[in-house]
């Protein structure tokens, strides 16, 4: 039952194994006949040249003397070449036809033949004074009787006892010699069509063998999912097509892992983007909404009260609208990730902005070490806006009276390098990595201790890479932080 049903998956007509095997199977017997019809051909010019070789030893092994008493005999004389009622040449086949013609042309038969040829064909002249220029050589021909019937017809010159030259014609059925032939075509076609059958049988286990690898393929692509990407087809089975198949759908496997890790990471930023975003915009609705409610119960007649109220009020909607413009601001970047540089020394950037610094510092000490003349491709605005938010990063997280920022700006490999450090408090080393994503801070209770929402160095990480460049951070709890902004010298393609 199993071989069965094996051999019955293996002869689907639409499978790959039936194809292979069918198509070699018609192109084996396709050349098998090619090849007995070239042999069939080769065979039977063959065959009619030995047999006119024959004939023609046979005529020259007579005596000049035999011929010419055969031409003087009559029916009722007793010669050397007499056999039976027609007068056939012993040294001849039975069904053969003889004929003399001379020198002036003229035709004499010798013998005549009942069996398939009866009385010799007369040819043209010219075939007979060809044979007559010809002595030696071998000639005869293939001529078709007044009856239908193929003939070998051979000439051959001979010398009389006068010296005089002759031509004898013999003229041959070639009926005996075709069923010879055909016999052999017969047997070389059944030989062949055995062979078939046994290559068949012989060929189908080779060539299950040989797709072992294909359907190793095809279980592993069965077993994958969406949820499954993980499997990987076998490489190095032996096979090289195969292999380079197996290794150009693991790439896409992996890129499909990778697309799908992408998407799954992305819907859960996005949801931890709304999450984040409608905390943050409750928070300073919530005191809005409170300041009003009790200004709403009376409170707006005590000015102590309504000046407070409208105070916080005041300070909730401003934090409120920096958010809703970081947020534009960062849903712009996304969109249009398009930025006019042009070409300029970023120390003297630094330079003008150096009072702001100061100011925003307030009592801490800020320290430039700026290399000078060093030019490089930025957005004037955009690079403004990156130093801003690190500096006030690092004035957020240092002492007010302790505090020390420094900024230097360096030469680094094939750009500029634009450091932001600070001697505050650090960031823990598992914060590190999730430090430039959307509305994470490292104090995981929100506290307001630090103030901003978390998007500051997500805007900044987006506004360095739109110009080419690279940020990272190293950080040491409790002995600050520093910030590495690379920019490149060239313009970015």
């Amino acid at each position: 039952m199993k071989l069965r049903t094996r051999f019955q998956r293996f002869f689907v007509p639409n499978s790959l194994r039936f194809q292979l095997l069918a198509r070699s199977l018609l192109l084996m017997a396709a050349l098998l006949v090619v090849i007995g019809f070239l042999q069939y051909v080769f065979m039977q010019g063959f065959v009619y040249q030995n047999q006119a070789k024959s004939i023609q030893s046979q005529v020259q092994s007579v005596p000049p003397d035999a011929w010419q008493q055969m031409t003087v005999t009559d029916s009722s004389s007793s010669s050397l070449f007499e056999k039976g009622p027609h007068h056939a040449p012993f040294f001849f086949m039975p069904d053969a036809s003889i004929a003399l013609i001379d020198e002036k042309g003229t035709f004499t038969v010798l013998s005549n033949s009942s069996v398939n040829v009866g009385t010799p064909q007369k040819l043209p002249e010219q075939d007979y004074q060809n044979a007559l220029g010809s002595e030696h050589n071998l000639t005869y021909k293939i001529v078709n009787s007044t009856e239908g019937e193929e003939q070998l017809i051979v000439l051959q010159t001979i010398r009389t006892r006068d010296h005089i030259p002759e031509v004898v014609q013999v003229d041959l059925s070639t009926k005996p010699l075709q069923d010879m032939l055909l016999q052999q075509l017969l047997m070389f076609l059944g030989i062949s069509l055995l062979a078939l059958i046994g290559g068949m049988l012989a060929f189908i286990p080779v060539l299950r063998k040989t797709l072992v690898p294909l359907s190793n393929m095809v279980d592993t692509v069965g077993q994958i999912d969406v949820g499954n990407l993980a499997e990987r087809l076998p490489v190095e089975q032996g096979q090289v097509e195969i292999d380079r198949l197996a290794n150009s759908f693991n790439g896409m496997l992996q890129r499909l892992e990778l697309s799908f890790e992408a998407e799954k990471e992305s819907k859960e930023q996005m949801r931890r983007f709304v999450a984040d975003a409608s905390h943050e915009l409750r928070t300073p609705l919530t005191v809005i909404h409170g300041f009003i409610e009790v200004l709403l119960r009376g409170a707006m007649n005590q000015p102590d009260m309504l000046n407070r109220s409208l105070t916080s009020m005041y300070a909730e909607s401003d934090r409120m609208k920096k958010l809703v413009e970081d947020l534009l601001l960062l849903a712009k970047l996304d969109r249009s990730p398009k930025i006019q540089l042009s070409e300029g020394a970023l120390d003297e950037i630094i330079k003008d902005m150096a009072p702001q610094l100061r100011l925003l510092a307030g009592t801490r000490k800020v320290s430039l070490r700026l290399t000078s003349n060093l030019r490089s491709w930025f957005d004037a605005d955009k690079i403004k806006q990156v130093i801003l938010n690190l500096f006030h990063n690092a004035v957020q997280h240092t002492d007010p009276e302790k505090g020390d920022i420094q900024l230097s700006l360096a030469t680094a490999g094939e750009g500029v390098e634009l450091t932001v450090k600070d001697n505050g408090s650090g960031i823990p080393e598992e914060h590190l990595a999730m430090l430039f994503d959307r509305f994470y801070r490292s104090d995981s209770s929100r506290t307001r201790k630090y103030g901003g929402a978390g998007l500051g160095l997500a805007i900044t990480k987006s506004i360095v890479e739109l110009h080419g460049g690279t940020i990272r951070v190293e950080s040491m709890p409790e002995e600050g932080t520093t910030f590495y902004v690379w920019l490149p010298v060239d313009e970015p393609s």
